[in-house]
Formats: C-alpha cells, structure tokens, sequence
C-alpha cells in the first residue's frame, strides 16, 4: 500500500516540475510552437474536413434512399389494399349468389346491451347539455 503512494506522489512532483519547467521556459520566450506531425497521428483538420464531407455527402444518400423506400412501399401497400378490396368485393358476391344473405345473423346479446348503454349515455349527456345551456 505505501509502495502505491510513493510511486503516486513521485509521479505527481514530477508532472508539477515538468510543468514548471516548461512555464519557465514559456517566460524567457524560448519555446516555439512545432508544425512536425506524428507518422501514427494523423492530421486532426483533414480527418475534420473528411467527415464532414461524408457524412454530408451519404445524408444526402441515405435521405433519398428513405424517401424512395418509403414511396415504393406505400405505393405497394395501396395497391395490395385496392386488391384485397376487390376480393373482398368478389367474396360477397359471391356468397350473396349462393343465397347466405337470406339469413339474418343475430347480434350477440353482450354486444346489443353495451350499444344500449351507449345510447343511453348519449342521451344523458345530451339532457345535461340542453339543462345547463337553458341555465
């Protein structure tokens, strides 16, 4: 444990000498600032310029590319629709031919009892209207 602490304050004086030596030098106006890039980091601005570029240039890519996607595919989906409509049409012609509309289905007795609720609570709501309008 105490081996860890005197390698951390050793290594913490001595980035504080470098840096006062690098401040010191700063003062007498002998530092310049260096141009030379490193073999294995590459330019920042080029790399900035290159992105930017791209990514302008594949946005516009991938714009048009959703937009065509998504008018094909609706125009797909109409189409598909208008056919099933057909069938659907087709469907009921035929079954009316055969005679199957003859016989009334029956509503379910659940389904009936909610549309009454529904009604009745219409025409509550319409009393109430009407009582605070004459108000």
């Amino acid at each position: 444990m105490y081996f860890l602490f005197i390698l951390f304050f050793v290594s913490l004086i001595s980035i504080a000498i470098m840096i006062g030596r690098k401040l010191a030098s700063a003062r007498n106006g002998e530092i310049t600032e260096q141009k030379h890039s490193h073999p294995f980091v590459p330019n920042l601005q080029k790399i900035k310029h290159l992105v930017f570029e791209n990514t302008k240039k594949y946005g516009h890519l991938s714009v048009v590319a959703i937009l065509r996607f998504y008018i094909r595919f609706s125009n797909f989906l109409k189409y598909k629709y208008e056919e099933i409509k057909i069938k659907i049409k087709n469907a009921n012609t035929k079954n009316h031919a055969n005679g199957d509309l003859s016989e009334k289905v029956e509503v379910s007795k659940f389904l009936k009892i909610i549309s009454d609720y529904k009604n009745k609570i219409k025409e509550i709501k319409h009393k109430i209207r009407e009582e605070e309008n004459n108000s």
